[in-house]
């Protein structure tokens, strides 16, 4: 297979010139990128299902704005869970319209309609027929040729490692629905852990923290601005107001948050994760833990952009942390800067 692919690759015609087309497939957020032109979509994994009609009438950040706010018989849908995809025909329609949005507009007024490559990721933690899932809701699409790619080597790459060099790295990369931590050396994944207690889940705790502590009940699109706004590791208490739906009265209720609040209530799942790390330091080989520990922790994902994290967990452990900017996007750069090298990647297609 991987001669074909090498001998396919090769091949330049005229007017039949491949387009390569780019996917992080999130479980919050879905990346598109172009070879050449960089990250060209960024959008909600979110649809609006009309459950009379049976079509699907929003996409993206358009789904994500009206959560809460549908009519009983529109169904808003997340097709990605803890990194996988949970519903394959929404998923299909979904990768449609963001391709109709984006990469298709490249080629609109050609003649000629170039074929299709696409290269995706997924998680350590997929299995084999949901890895197939991936390709086959990108060949639904109307790719026409796939290839698959592990995300954790990917992520590494964009964070500007080396990924093929013998000196191990450990990576964390902080998503929406899935935390992976890897040691990524020697071209492939020397080992992992995972979490799916990531952003998505840590929107699921502020909910219930508010409503214990402060009597009401908030939408999630709310839980996660409060994530966004207030939550910080530089000790700068920030303050907001919210208005919710009061557990007392069932009346609107409004409320101060405040950045301690927020921290009390996820600093169980942010301790996991620091355990977590620990965990998978003391597991490796003598070897591995010396050069992790001279190299530091990387930290992607978009709680990484979360600030003083990388002081907050350097603190606990006491290994260097790193967490740049730009690498939010980190995984999509790296899966672009993979496919680029034709004789390394051969080494790195899981499917």
């Amino acid at each position: 297979m991987l001669n074909l692919i090498n001998r396919v690759r090769k091949i330049k015609l005229p007017f039949f010139a491949n387009f390569e087309i780019y996917f992080d497939l999130g479980t919050s957020v879905t990346k598109i990128a172009i070879q050449d032109r960089g990250v060209i979509l960024k959008e909600a994994t979110y649809l609006g299902y009309n459950q009379r009609g049976h079509d699907y009438l929003f996409f993206g950040d358009e789904a994500k704005s009206i959560l809460g706010k549908t009519p009983e018989f529109i169904k808003i849908i997340r097709p990605v869970v803890a990194g996988v995809i949970s519903d394959f025909d929404a998923e299909v329609a979904l990768i449609g319209k963001f391709l109709e949005r984006s990469a298709y507009l490249y080629f609109s007024n050609s003649w000629i309609k170039p074929a299709l490559r696409g290269f995706a990721v997924v998680p350590g933690i997929a299995t084999e027929i949901e890895q197939k899932a991936v390709q086959e809701s990108l060949f639904k699409a109307g790719l026409s040729q796939v290839y698959i790619l592990e995300k954790a080597l990917a992520t590494a790459a964009g964070a500007g490692i080396n990924i093929f060099s013998h000196k191990p790295v450990l990576v964390a990369d902080l998503g929406g629905g899935l935390i992976e931590l890897s040691i990524v050396g020697s071209g492939g994944i020397i080992s992992q852990r995972t979490l799916k207690t990531a952003g998505d889940h840590m929107n699921k705790v502020i909910y219930n923290y508010i409503y214990l502590k402060y009597g009401i009940i908030l939408g999630e699109a709310t839980c996660e601005q409060l994530k966004i706004n207030l939550l910080n590791f530089e000790d700068e208490e920030k303050i907001t107001t919210i208005r919710g739906k009061s557990l007392e009265t069932g009346l609107p209720k409004t409320v101060r948050i405040k950045t301690s609040d927020i921290k009390e209530a996820l600093l169980t799942s942010f301790n996991q994760i620091i355990d977590t790390i620990k965990e998978l330091i003391e597991s490796s080989a003598p070897e591995i833990v010396d050069e992790v520990i001279g190299g530091g922790i990387i930290l992607t994902g978009g709680l990484s952009t979360i600030r003083g994290i990388d002081r907050f967990i350097s603190q606990e452990i006491k290994i260097d942390v790193t967490a740049g900017g730009g690498l939010e996007y980190a995984t999509i750069s790296g899966l672009m800067k993979l496919a680029s090298h034709e004789e390394e990647l051969s080494k790195l297609i899981i499917l």
